[in-house]
């Protein structure tokens, strides 16, 4: 991956897994218009890089990421030496429209915006000790931005009852009501974002690619025009290296080779 003049994000490539660490612990790795703009620029990079099977967002200290921070919407002094690539919606949008997938490592609070990461990734898994919440009604705003991912995983009247309440769910709540997909002790966290990211690494990669830019390209659509659009997409993957080798892989009683094609 490309090395770039990042001030509020670590990024690491290990493993074929791509770390993002949100780096502002003394502010609880609040997010503003500087750190989404590198949070896209890594992003967009960890897709180019084909030794890029996963990536796992993170916060650096206590913090998963304490919602937005209001002295950093317009730059401020940390702006980082980049070129504006786009906005917190721009952000949302690269998170559910990845075709490799995003596990978010909520090792500590997860609040307003940065629940927003939360739910826009492909999986989350969660330290027990954190909380998970939308509390801008308590301070007379509300999670408008946010309510487009949340909307996705949670049901209309429990969000309604998060939005209006400004609570803050446990770990294990968040997880029973589909925020995140797991709730552990802190010390089996990275072993969570484990079994995630070997289990990708595991499967073709172009098979993957395939059927979440499918899920993306079908979720609006009607039932009607779903299923055409999807069987066009069987008869793709079918087409593609992976899958033959896979078939021949079963029939042979054998580990699949695959190449990424």
């Amino acid at each position: 991956m490309e090395e770039r003049p990042y001030k509020l994000l670590l990024v690491a490539v290990s493993d074929g897994v791509c770390t993002l660490t949100l780096n502002r612990p003394e502010r609880r790795n609040a997010i503003g218009a500087p750190m989404v703009n590198e949070l896209l620029y890594a992003l967009e990079d960890a897709h180019a890089d084909p030794e890029v099977r996963s990536v796992v967002i993170t916060g650096a200290g206590q913090a998963f990421c304490a919602g937005g921070d209001f002295s950093q919407m317009t730059g401020g002094d940390d702006a980082a030496a980049l070129p504006p690539k786009g906005d917190y919606k721009d952000l949302l949008l690269a998170l559910l429209n990845t075709t490799k997938p995003i596990i978010a490592r909520v090792n500590g609070h997860a609040m307003g915006g940065g629940l927003g990461l939360v739910a826009a990734c492909t999986f989350a898994v969660a330290s027990q000790e954190a909380k998970l919440g939308t509390p801008e009604i308590n301070v007379g705003l509300f999670p408008y931005m946010i309510m487009a991912v949340l909307e996705r995983v949670v049901s209309r009247r429990r969000l309604t009852e998060m939005f209006l309440s400004g609570e803050r769910l446990s770990a294990e709540a968040a997880a029973a009501v589909g925020l995140i997909n797991r709730a552990v002790p802190a010390e089996e966290l990275d072993a969570a974002v484990q079994h995630y990211t070997s289990m990708i690494a595991s499967k073709s990669p172009k098979t993957i690619e395939l059927g979440l830019r499918a899920m993306r390209d079908s979720e609006s659509l009607t039932l009607e025009n779903k299923l055409p659009l999807l069987s066009e997409r069987l008869l793709e993957t079918l087409a593609t290296e992976d899958a033959q080798e896979g078939l021949m892989a079963f029939l042979q009683k054998r580990k699949p080779e695959w190449k990424g094609r």
